[in-house]
């Protein structure tokens, strides 16, 4: 029971971390003036990756590296199936009002570069290298559009940014930057460990482990703003909530942790689970292409499939 429940401290631990870290640098940035557009283009997503990026630098340091690549897939298949999943079934998503296709493609490009540096058996600095190039270049890209909108005038919205606050004082901001620099590695090593434990002790490898308690915990952030955003009847938010977090785990968590060390793919991912990540991305094609919303009935499918996956990964 008690690594359980270590495991769920660490959990807690690490999104807290990861939240007031966001909050901080956030408002930091928007104090030294940096346009509201690109802080939440590069800090709020790179934020909200923080937990996975701090697990998987963890796991490999610990030998563990299943953790890292359960992790970064499991996740990404989390947040199609389970993350827009739960929220439709409280409110029907109306993706068929959004424009998230520039986007979707990007993150179809960073699946597949993905699964093919998978199959030399171990993602090494190059192909870690060759993951963030890509994503600088995507990030270029959406500096340039930034720029452009603000160049033509656009409104520089600081309601878009949920973290930021005008009147924050420094001396709060500097609190939030140091308690998050704590709280994430901290909470890494503590759900690392313990779930390496639970692993061992039921039986279980640490790539099920990764795949299923950790990316279904770590996912929980992108659950919270998607729900909240169904309710406001916000698809947009939802939808590229979702294809952005899982763009930068793939290019970004992965990429950096072979700064480490070299993180090995188990061939249980190329044969299933890299595959299900591919065909639950491809699943939202009729939502971003064809103009339908995720009605209730879609996201009770959705949720269903991810509940098969995990019976699958655990048998």
């Amino acid at each position: 029971m008690m690594p359980w429940l270590l495991s769920g401290l660490g959990l807690l631990i690490l999104l807290l971390g990861g939240d007031i870290l966001v909050r901080g640098a956030v408002n930091l940035s928007l104090r030294l003036g940096v346009p509201a557009l690109i802080v939440s283009l590069t800090i709020v997503a790179f934020g909200t990756s923080a937990p996975e990026l701090l697990i998987a630098i963890k796991a490999v340091l610990n030998d563990t590296p299943g953790i890292a690549m359960g992790n970064v897939v499991g996740s990404n298949t989390a947040n199609i199936l389970l993350v827009l999943g739960i929220p439709a079934m409280l409110a029907v998503l109306h993706t068929s009002e959004c424009d998230s296709s520039k986007t979707y493609l990007h993150m179809l490009v960073a699946s597949m570069l993905f699964i093919a540096l998978a199959y030399s058996g171990e993602f090494g600095m190059i192909d870690g290298l060759v993951l963030m190039t890509v994503l600088g270049l995507i990030l270029a890209n959406a500096f340039r559009e930034a720029r452009a909108h603000i160049q033509a005038g656009e409104p520089d919205d600081l309601e878009d940014i949920e973290e930021a606050d005008p009147d924050l004082p420094y001396w709060r901001i500097g609190l939030y930057l140091l308690l998050g620099m704590i709280g994430l590695p901290l909470g890494a090593n503590i759900l690392v460990d313990n779930a390496s434990v639970i692993a061992h002790a039921y039986g279980v490898s640490d790539t099920a482990i990764g795949l299923t308690l950790v990316a279904v915990g770590t996912s929980l952030p992108e659950l919270s703003t998607t729900v909240m955003a169904a309710l406001r009847r916000q698809a947009d938010v939802a939808l590229g909530n979702v294809i952005g977090s899982n763009m930068f785990n793939l290019l970004a968590i992965i990429g950096v942790a072979t700064l480490f060390g070299p993180v090995p793919v188990d061939p249980s991912f190329l044969t299933f689970d890299l595959w299900v990540m591919l065909a639950a991305s491809l699943l939202l094609i009729p939502f971003v292409f064809l103009g339908r919303d995720i009605t209730r009935t879609w996201g009770a499918a959705l949720t269903a499939l991810y509940v098969i996956y995990i019976a699958v990964v655990l048998m």
